[in-house]
């Protein structure tokens, strides 16, 4: 996810990924879904006006304003400086991805842990209904490099660690070895979402239908 294009990175080069560890109260701003949504876009898409994100989103020009701002106050996105004038601002997200949930928390720090990885399991819920209904439309090659797979492997807590670490540093890896998100992209290049989620299997019974 980032806010800018860019050729393809040369072999053996690697790129530094900014990463943002929002405090309790910036992470309860972030769990917003409007206010995640738009993140989302920015380091996606890239820069943006207000009303072209109003557009895309639905709202009212004043909502959309609303939300930047509380963006903006939280340093999850800045002004893109190079890019329109007083009456028409862009905005571009400051940072290519969010990092939370490590260590032991408890209190207003739990919280905002729980309604931020919610607000983000909705939105991930979305992208891959989303996915799904767009296969019919993809080459047969985009098809073939798509999966839906999920996987049970009896661990201790620290093999899972270990797993998830090994998992996350192969795509971390990938992702530094990438354009940045934006565009625009090499030919035959296309953003590509890989959704990680591990946990213990939960209890019969506990999981709503």
């Amino acid at each position: 996810m980032c806010a800018s294009g860019g050729p393809a990175m040369p072999k053996n080069s690697l790129r530094d990924i900014r990463q943002v560890r929002p405090d309790p109260s910036a992470l309860k701003a972030l769990a917003h879904p409007v206010r995640l949504r738009m993140l989302s876009l920015l380091r996606l898409d890239g820069p943006a006006t207000a009303s072209g994100l109003a557009t895309r989103l639905g709202l009212n020009s004043g909502a959309t304003s609303y939300h930047l701002r509380q963006l903006a106050l939280h340093a999850f996105i800045v002004e893109d400086a190079g890019r329109g004038n007083a009456r028409d601002r862009w905005w571009k997200a400051a940072h290519e991805s969010t990092h939370f949930g490590a260590g032991p928390k408890e209190g207003e720090a739990l919280e905002a842990d729980m309604a931020f990885g919610q607000a983000a399991l909705n939105w991930q819920i979305m992208q891959m209904q989303s996915a799904l209904r767009n296969q019919v439309n993809l080459s047969p090659e985009w098809r073939k490099a798509s999966t839906i797979s999920d996987y049970y492997i009896p661990l201790t807590s620290g093999q899972a660690e270990a797993l998830v670490k090994k998992l996350q540093d192969l795509l971390w890896e990938a992702m530094r070895s990438a354009p940045p998100m934006g565009g625009p992209y090499p030919d035959g290049v296309e953003p590509f979402a890989v959704i990680l989620h591990g946990f213990p299997r939960p209890p019969e019974g506990s999981v709503e239908p």
